[in-house]
């Protein structure tokens, strides 16, 4: 009996254990770390539904961070800031004046740029814009920033050879296996700078808290804007919302969501330099 009862014990310790965090549970954390880095899917609805979930609840208990986005293009700052004197709080007006149509799906971000207006939080532009990118797949990261530059975003330095390894592994998944060797030295500088620019973006705003919204890749401790921040550790959270079946590796907390419908990108792979 002893042993039926223990046995029934440990199972429901065991069923405890695997339950997924809840957005209040992680929203909870939040205050006490400078950095709060959370993931997406970019087309996952449901991810980005308990991503928004968790934020507001941190907000709400008296949490007032700022606000990085992926979605912005660090040359719209200026245009942000216009759009939130000219219209206080209208969440598609600023889109309007500050977004990009580089495939964003505008409705799932909407309601983070509205609960930032709705807490007069600061909005940011954190992203290497896709023309700046290619100028660095192209020409190198001297096409973009100036030495000095690099020197202040730490991108004056070689990228550690388990990173280069663990980039060119996540690129040519990515890309089904096809990836061009040529263009993999600008891609990862590419990558690197988006991510050394999201971490820089954040960095006058630990004091406060700083939140970025940004894909899952670029949240990963082991290869993402953590990397890049230079504080301590244990001042840095990361969360992944991930779909099921995906792997879960560098990140502090996962979200799993059951994973959209989509066509297999692999079955026509074609791969075009950009």
């Amino acid at each position: 009996m002893r042993a039926t009862i223990l046995g029934m014990a440990l199972a429901m310790l065991a069923g405890c254990a695997t339950q997924p965090p809840s957005p209040e549970a992680i929203g909870a954390t939040f205050p006490s770390r400078q950095y709060v880095l959370l993931g997406e899917v970019h087309d996952n609805a449901t991810a980005q539904a308990a991503r928004l979930q968790a934020l507001t609840r941190a907000v709400e208990a008296g949490w007032r961070p700022a606000v990085a986005m992926e979605q912005f293009d660090r040359e719209r700052q200026a245009d942000i800031d216009r759009a939130r004197k000219e219209r206080p709080g209208d969440a598609d007006y600023l889109i309007a004046q500050a977004g990009s149509a580089a495939g964003w799906q505008w409705p799932l971000y909407r309601p983070v740029v509205a609960l930032a207006l709705q807490y007069d939080l600061p909005l940011l532009a954190a992203n290497l814009s896709r023309a700046d990118a290619a100028k660095i797949v192209r020409g190198g990261l001297g096409a973009v920033f100036p030495q000095d530059q690099q020197a202040a975003l730490g991108l004056d330095k070689p990228l550690p050879m388990e990173v280069v390894a663990a980039q060119t592994a996540t690129l040519d998944a990515g890309h089904c296996g096809n990836f061009p060797k040529a263009m993999l030295p600008g891609m990862l500088n590419a990558q690197a700078a988006r991510d050394a620019v999201m971490a820089r973006t954040l960095a006058p705003y630990a004091g406060r808290g700083a939140v970025l919204i940004a894909g899952n890749g670029h949240v990963r401790r082991d290869l993402g804007v953590p990397r890049w921040i230079r504080a301590d550790a244990a001042k840095v959270l990361s969360v992944g919302y991930l779909e099921d079946g995906s792997p879960a590796e560098g990140f502090d907390e996962v979200v799993r969501v059951a994973p959209m419908e989509r066509k297999d990108p692999c079955k026509e792979a074609v791969v075009k330099p950009r």
